[in-house]
This record gives C-alpha cells, structure tokens and sequence, in this order.
C-alpha cells in the first residue's frame, strides 16, 4: 500500500506490531466521559470486529460497577486479550482476578518524581515491590505488562532496572510511558532501544505537545512491538495518541498492518456517540471534512483522478468522498453535486449556479444540497412540485410527556398526526414519520445545532442530513424556535428524497 517508503525508513514491512486500545480505561478518564456498561460492551465489540489485538477493560479497582462492567467485557470471549490497569497493590490484581481478565497492567513509578514524590518510597524498595507483585500476578496465570509511569522523565539507567526486574520476575513484556507527554521522538527512541535489549518492550504516548503519534511511531522504530492507543485519541489532558492515526500512519507509510482499517470510521462514530465527544471535522482520518473537497481546483482534480489530493482512498479506513458546497465550489463540483441528484443542466446554466453558490457562500452561509438543488431550479427553470410541504406544527413540552402535532401536505393529500418524544423536537420527529407511513423510511445521519445568536430573539440553525435508498440530501433552516428549524428541515430533506424516486407514496399507517 505504501508509497512513501525510501531506503532510510527504519521500520521495516515485514515487522509485527499489534495495538493495545485503551479507550475504556484511559480513554474514560477524559474529563466528562462515563461509559456504561452497555456502552464498554458495544465498543469493545466494535474493537473486535477492527481486530484490535489487547482491549484493557478498565480498572477494577475503581469500584464494584467498574468491575461489573469489565466482566461484562470478559463473558463476550472475544479474540482479543482482556485485560485490566492495577496499580502498585496486591488487591488491585485480585480485584483484577474477579473479574476473569486474561492479563493486568501494573502500572509502577519510574520517574524519581514518581518514586519519591507520589508513592514516597525509595528506588530498592520500588523494585522490590514491583517484583512481589509481577510473581504474585504471574502465579494467578495472568499475562502480565508492567508500565513505567513517567518513564519519558526517568533516568534511563533505573528505568533500565525497573525493566530488568519486571522481565526477571515474570513479566511478559513492560512498557514505556510518556505519562504526560512530555518528550519527543529522540529521546523515545533512545529510552525504548535500551528497553527493548531487555525484552518485549511497548510504548504509551500521549499527546500534549501534538507529538503522539510521532512518538509511536519511534518507539516502533526502536523495537516497540505494541502500541498503547485510544478510539479518537481520547484520555486526560490533550489525550492519548490515536488508534486510528497509528494504525494508518503505519499502513500507508510502512506497509505495517495492525488492524482492519475499513472499521475505524464506524468504530469512531461508536465511541464518540458513546462518550459524548464529537469528532472534530479536521480530524485526521475520522474528521468530517478528512475526505471532503470544497475547493473547485481540488474537485476539480478529484474528480479526474482520485488520488489527486486525498493520500489514500476514502474506503480504505470505512469513509466516502464528499464533496462540499461554498464559496470555493466551482464548476465541475457544481456539475458532480447535480448529477448526484439527477437534475440535468447545461454548461451555461452549471456556470450560473456556480455563481449563484459563490454568492451565497461570499455571505458567510453554508450551502446545503437543498440550497444549490433550489438555485438550479430557479436557472433551469424546472419548477417541481412538492410531495411533502409542512402546513401546521403544535408542540408542547410542559407535561409530563412532551408531545406534538403536526400536518402535512402529502402528494396533495393532507395528513395530521401526533406523536410523544423525549423532548418536544423527538416528539415532533416521531409525527412526521406517522403522518408520512413506512415510504418515509430515510436515516437521520446527521443532526447539527449551529449559529445561535444572543438575545432574547436568538435564532438557531438546524442542519440535518438524511439518506433513502442510498441516496443523501443535507438541509438548514433557522429559526427562533428549535422544534419548528428541525422539523422544517427534516420535512425538506424528506420531501427532495421522495421527490427523487418519484414513487407513490403508500397510505399513512394506521
């Protein structure tokens, strides 16, 4: 796959090198992020279907439901190892046994700011101590990692020794830790070549100063054969580094892979789902805008060849291309948008629209499909008639249960219905879909709030993106009222969905 490698890179093809995900461990311990359960078993199930090599489940010693949680993980009998963080205590690895993990993580101070500052001990008894714990673990059958913690400020001759003395013991393999994200690829470099002269050696980075992946990366280089990783480069501070950065950074460049990369996209949305956290939209790999293409020179040569400015397919990591509406849209993704959507125009009529699109992105406004598909209507003069158009919208959110009605014009047939939701805009989604029947079977695929102004007379902007029959439209509306904005767009986007297909649609269920 590669087509960067030279004769200087030190990684070679034919190297082994497996991922360790620690989203439901570290990746939990961002600020705000509380996994469930239910939520631990979806994604590690996901991490599976991605072959993901090592899943640490958690920390058992957090608690009673953290340990539920973690034997919930261990009854799937996944591929994958299962395993569970302990700290430098006995009870942690038999908490860590209750729960029927296949292996441990025993994270010991490596730094002698660690050695002395946090656990308040000296560097004989860190050893001592680190040694009872691997024999104790490795007696219960359980594959063992001791993690150096701080190892990236450690001086590299005791953390040599704090190596030496895990491996001696017992331990499968240790693991050097850039706990803060602290250091840079040299400097990993050297500490994990030492390392790995010892043993099996892995590497944990984190991503404090932009320089995760970097740092994997010449930890690997150096003979690091397992890779601490997260789901979206989720963890504490600026996170840690991410699995779906490595895993490609090592496919494309060095013909080195660890996983399925066709599941990362659908393995992010997942997680990011499940923890609250959105994708930022320049997120390398899964970011929104990471295969999508605005400007009409890169459309443009996109679309002649699609390799022009994308560094690997779309479809390789589970993404499609898209192509973007604004300001920068020129002809040729004017007249690819079109022809997505059937409507037919000639050079003059795409070179108008082009215009138009420019002008209206020169206003600051997002285009939407809705928006280019209505100032083609206007230059080619096809005026359609509407197969959905909302006529009335009552919702109410003051009971106990929050609910709506609504009526619409269908196919000239005016239809009413009312439904119950969570919330108002639910309830107002849940009497569309009544009123529109089983024809109205499009996917929500995205829902997003954006632009809303100060005041007492705010506005919002609702953009939705549906998809029926394999075919997509993206609508925005503003409105001071959230509930109206969202089902004003949604009917729109239904309304140009079915309009595509041009089927009748079949009665209201009853």
């Amino acid at each position: 796959m590669s087509h960067t490698r030279s004769p200087e890179q030190t990684i070679p093809p034919d190297r082994t090198v497996r991922l360790l995900d620690t989203t439901l461990r570290d990746g939990e311990q961002a600020p705000g992020v509380s996994l469930s359960p239910d939520e631990k078993v979806e994604i590690a199930r996901a991490l599976e279907r991605a072959d993901v090599s090592v899943i640490e489940a958690g920390s058992a010693c957090t608690g009673a439901g953290e340990r539920r949680a973690i034997s919930r993980v261990t009854d799937l009998e996944l591929d994958a190892r299962v395993t569970s963080f302990c700290r430098g205590l006995q009870s942690d690895v038999d908490l860590a046994l209750e729960c029927d993990v296949d292996g441990v993580h025993i994270v010991v101070p490596a730094s002698d700011r660690h050695v002395e500052g946090k656990v308040g001990t000296s560097r004989e008894n860190n050893l001592a101590t680190t040694a009872e714990l691997v024999e104790y673990a490795t007696a219960h059958d359980l594959w063992v990692e001791v993690i150096g913690e701080d190892g990236s400020r450690a001086d590299l001759d005791y953390l040599e020794a704090v190596a030496e003395t895990a491996l001696d013991a017992g331990a499968d393999r240790f693991c050097f830790a850039d706990t803060v994200g602290y250091t840079g690829p040299e400097r990993t470099a050297e500490a994990v070549s030492r390392l790995a002269d010892r043993g099996p050696v892995s590497a944990h980075t984190h991503d404090d100063l932009g320089l995760g992946v970097a740092n994997a990366l010449a930890a690997v280089s150096a003979g690091a054969d397992l890779v601490h990783c997260t789901v979206n480069g989720l963890g504490e501070r600026a996170g840690n580094v991410a699995l779906e950065e490595v895993a490609i950074a090592l496919s494309h460049v060095y013909d080195v892979e660890t996983l399925a990369l066709e599941e990362l996209y659908d393995l992010a949305q997942i997680v990011s789902r499940a923890t609250g956290v959105q994708l930022p939209p320049n997120k390398a790999v899964i970011g929104e805008n990471a295969f999508t293409h605005e400007s009409g020179i890169h459309t443009d040569g996109t679309l002649k060849d699609d390799r022009m400015y994308e560094p690997y397919a779309p479809e390789t990591v589970g993404r499609e291309r898209r192509l973007a509406l604004g300001k920068h849209t020129g002809r040729a993704g004017v007249a690819a948008t079109l022809d997505e959507h059937d409507v037919a125009a000639d050079d003059e009529e795409i070179a108008e629209i082009a215009d138009r699109v420019t002008e209206l992105g020169d206003r600051g406004r997002r285009v939407t499909d809705a928006d280019l598909l209505a100032i083609a209507e206007d230059v080619t003069g096809d005026d359609r008639e509407r197969v959905v158009e909302l006529l009335d919208l009552t919702a109410t959110s003051g009971g106990a249960v929050p609910t709506a009605s609504i009526r619409l014009e269908v196919d000239g047939e005016e239809r009413v219905a009312s439904g119950t939701g969570s919330g108002p805009v639910d309830a107002a989604v849940s009497a569309v879909r009544e009123a529109l029947g089983s024809m109205a079977d499009a996917e929500l695929e995205s829902y997003h709030v954006d632009a809303v102004t100060g005041g007492t007379d705010a506005v919002v902007t609702v953009e939705v993106t549906m998809v029926r029959n394999d075919r997509s439209v993206t609508v925005a509306r503003s409105e001071a009222d959230i509930t109206r904005a969202s089902v004003e767009s949604m009917v729109d986007a239904l309304d140009r969905l079915l309009a595509a297909d041009r089927r009748p649609l079949e009665p209201a269920d009853d």
